[in-house]
């Protein structure tokens, strides 16, 4: 039996993969840091032989290409992909002899994009899985919208007949080894657990359970907006990216910093929303690592905008700047690390902080027009997803994505701001936009799912 290992990015919801028989591996659909690929190579003592691409991707830049320069490695990519760049043409129907007792299977499964393909690894004694990419997840399907709206039926009817091939093609026991699905943007739903095999997604997922008319109508109602960043990765990746610049970035110091704020630039606090909520530098924008930070920052800035890091120590600076590496922001402007108080250089009136409240204090201040040390409401402010203010919400609250929320901040009213999200992170960046354009802003830093029960009026 070959070994499997998988390469996880939990902050994009997506997984790379290495299998290998001792001796050769084969990697597919590597991120774009390689080094964590390389390292776990040397560490089992194997060579990268063959990386193969499941597709051009949407949501992150890919590693293949320079992994496979760097390496040696032969870089297969489906032959139906007009690239500029070497590479194997990739069809169904060919096999690749990795080694005597390793082979890959193309299958063409098209639905996640065009030209999309799966592979079949085979060990000594038949197929021991499926490297699914975008097709077939764990209890869902990649999403059908990414190449646009004109294009999403269209796919959605191609991903339900893809799944039914590989269905039809493997085993029960044959496991399923899916890129995204784990919270990445490009699933078309909630991915069901961690692990699976054809013959539980067969059991389960819509794609093998629902008729072609049922699972198209259910897939393209249950998509809902993806991050903006993603039109700029299939081009980059399809024109084939330039290898990652993990270099430190520039040091700023106070000065400097107060500037780039002063400018209306991207300084970006990495620290957690509690340490942001107790003091930060005026006019930083709360993005912690403790959460999504590189989707939503992405999402968030207009493309190409200059980018400040600020982290308690240079190795946060550093995770933050691979992370943003990752979706193609290449070079932060500069970067900190410490705390508030040295990147205000020891000036108490750059600092400032946020006041954050529970759903009970909203509650309380809806129920008798005011609420104690915090201003009343003049607008309770919503920056969840289109889906999760449809699924509930609070009555007469003001929804605005946070990704729209920079270039909407003026159609809020007047008056102060409350402003949440479905758990504190989202509604703490939300916070400190507001706060940055000068707004009196109130921090609901709580679970949103538990707000009808602090007594705060719904609206279904």
């Amino acid at each position: 039996m070959l070994d499997g290992r998988v390469i996880e990015t939990s902050s994009l919801g997506d997984r790379s993969y290495l299998a290998h028989d001792g001796e050769l591996a084969v990697v597919v659909d590597p991120q774009r840091d390689i080094d964590r690929i390389a390292a776990l190579a040397g560490r089992l003592g194997v060579r990268v032989a063959w990386v193969l691409e499941t597709h051009v991707h949407n949501d992150y830049v890919s590693g293949g290409l320079h992994l496979a320069r760097l390496t040696g490695a032969r870089y297969g990519l489906s032959a139906a992909d007009d690239v500029p760049f070497e590479r194997v043409p990739v069809r169904e129907g060919d096999v690749i002899e990795v080694s005597g007792r390793m082979r890959i299977r193309p299958v063409a499964t098209p639905g996640h994009t065009f030209h999309h393909l799966s592979y079949v690894l085979d060990g000594p004694d038949g197929p021991e899985g499926v490297f699914t990419g975008g097709s077939l997840l764990l209890g869902t399907t990649g999403r059908t919208d990414l190449l646009g709206q004109d294009h999403a039926h269209e796919l959605a009817r191609h991903q339900h007949s893809s799944a039914h091939r590989l269905a039809d093609l493997l085993p029960d026991g044959a496991a399923v080894w899916p890129t995204h699905g784990f919270g990445s943007f490009c699933s078309a739903g909630q991915a069901d657990g961690e692990a699976s095999t054809i013959g539980r997604e067969r059991r389960h997922n819509p794609a093998l359970t629902l008729v072609e008319g049922e699972f198209v109508e259910q897939t393209l109602a249950g998509l809902d907006v993806h991050p903006a960043y993603y039109a700029h990765m299939g081009p980059r990746n399809a024109a084939g990216p330039e290898p990652i610049d993990l270099t430190p970035a520039r040091t700023a110091g106070p000065d400097e910093l107060r500037q780039r704020i002063d400018a209306g630039e991207w300084v970006v606090d990495l620290r957690s929303r509690k340490a942001f909520v107790h003091s930060h530098l005026a006019g930083t924008v709360s993005l912690g690592l403790d959460g999504p930070m590189a989707t939503w920052l992405g999402w968030l800035i207009d493309w190409g905008a200059p980018i400040t890091l600020l982290g308690e120590t240079p190795e946060d600076v550093a995770q933050a700047q691979r992370e943003l590496a990752r979706i193609g922001i290449d070079r932060p402007a500069a970067a900190a690390s410490g705390g508030p108080v040295e990147w205000a250089g020891g000036r108490s009136g750059r600092l400032a902080s946020l006041p954050a409240a529970l759903f009970a204090d909203l509650a309380a201040a809806l129920r008798h027009g005011h609420a104690g040390a915090y201003p009343p409401p003049a607008v309770v402010l919503d920056v969840r997803l289109p889906h999760e203010w449809r699924d509930g919400h609070v009555r007469d609250a003001v929804h605005i994505p946070l990704p729209e929320l920079p270039h909407r901040i003026g159609e809020l009213p007047a008056g102060p701001v409350w402003v949440h999200c479905a758990s504190g992170y989202r509604a703490t960046a939300a916070a400190s936009l507001l706060a940055r354009a000068g707004r009196t802003v109130v921090l609901i830093d709580d679970v949103f799912a538990g707000a009808a029960d602090a007594g705060v009026p719904m609206a279904a």
